[in-house]
């Protein structure tokens, strides 16, 4: 290309029309990508600024996808709490149930759907994870989230054990005894100078000097409730005294042998007399049923609404931190939005603006090769001479 010779004029246009030629090739990039500076070369100060911007902006939103699972993990320990509580509260009324009845059989009942509360209350705190982490399991789920790229901004929530309900650190509401049974033994002698067993069930009771007709025998249980009395005659036998006893609730069982009337019962029972020379006997038991008194059932009660007090106090703390994860989610949000704002400002295209270069250059580039014609047909002019 070197050997070929232009005219000044005609060289003149070419190099109009080639700077014409990038400024569209530039122009149409920037519309083509909406940003006017595509690489370093086209603004080194923009393009890194806004790099780091960019950056920043996606390290934020990695935070912020984190932030999301986190609020996740506080709502269903939430939601957990208040299932929770509503298990205790059917608790407190089954307390209450047993409290206003004197049946001791009844109490026995409610003893044993209490502690099946108690059982569901441990497993729906089981139950109460999100994504592997249960801030109502205890040791190992505790959970922290970060707020900002380089980790010195972050909230650290501790879990609480719910687990087991019987733990200090929890709810410390412990399983109720289910009671065992009881027993006690009546012994019943003639009144002979040589006293000895009243060998037949059919002997009769008068025969013991401790009884005389007219007295009178009762059965309680240990809230004081009479299960039932038997009025004592001539023919009273100690077989009936063993079918009073033993009939006077589902919950007691009697046997004889050689004088003796062995009292069986699931629950405390008490055989009195308001014969002279009767001593009241009551049955024996290892453990006795955890709603058997009213003392026991008022201290449920009270453990119960300490209870109640702690799941309100953890369901404060969690809400609160539920609502810094929040608002810490929305202002990074905000603060994406900005960062991706402002590396925008630096980089984005007005393709307005772009628009009318590009239609401006295409007249321009339209002139300048009519221009370049033109000056190539006054070169032509020579070949006239010949």
């Amino acid at each position: 290309m070197a050997d070929i010779t232009i005219s000044s004029a005609v060289r003149s246009n070419l190099n109009a029309l080639q700077s014409t030629s990038q400024l569209m090739s530039s122009v149409q990039e920037k519309l083509a990508t909406g940003k006017k500076v595509n690489s370093a070369l086209d603004n080194p100060n923009s393009f890194f600024t806004a790099k780091g911007l960019e950056n920043r902006a996606s390290d934020l939103s990695t935070l912020l996808d984190d932030m999301g699972q986190s609020v996740q993990t506080l709502k269903a320990a939430d939601e957990g709490i208040s299932a929770i509580s509503d298990l205790v509260d059917a608790a407190k009324a089954k307390a209450n149930q047993a409290l206003q009845t004197s049946s001791q059989s009844e109490r026995q009942q409610f003893s044993a759907e209490y502690n099946e509360l108690l059982t569901q209350i441990e497993d729906l705190a089981k139950d109460a994870g999100y994504k592997g982490k249960n801030l109502l399991g205890g040791s190992g789920n505790d959970l922290s989230v970060t707020f900002n790229e380089d980790g010195t901004s972050s909230l650290s929530i501790s879990s609480v054990d719910y687990t087991d309900s019987s733990s200090s650190t929890g709810l410390a509401l412990s399983d109720l005894a289910s009671g065992s049974t009881g027993s006690v033994t009546i012994t019943l002698q003639n009144g002979s100078a040589t006293a000895t067993a009243l060998a037949t069930a059919t002997a009769t009771l008068t025969t013991d000097n401790d009884f005389t007709a007219g007295d009178t025998i009762t059965l309680t249980d240990s809230t004081g409730t009479e299960l039932g009395s038997l009025t004592i005659d001539d023919t009273t036998t100690i077989q009936d005294l063993s079918d009073f006893i033993g009939g006077a609730s589902s919950d007691t069982s009697t046997s004889i042998s050689s004088g003796v009337i062995t009292v069986n019962a699931d629950y405390e029972v008490s055989v009195d007399s308001d014969a002279s020379g009767f001593t009241a006997l009551s049955t024996s038991h290892s453990e006795t049923n955890g709603f058997s008194t009213d003392a026991k059932i008022e201290s449920t009660l009270d453990s119960l609404t300490k209870a109640q007090d702690t799941l309100r106090a953890q369901a404060s703390t969690f809400g609160t931190n539920l609502s810094i994860v929040e608002n810490r989610q929305d202002f990074t949000n905000a603060l994406i939005n900005t960062l991706e704002e402002g590396a925008g400002k630096l980089t984005l295209a007005d393709t307005n603006e772009e628009g009318a270069n590009l239609l401006a250059l295409q007249t321009q580039q339209s002139l300048a090769s009519t221009s370049l014609s033109l000056a190539a047909q006054a070169d032509q002019n020579v070949l006239r001479l010949f």
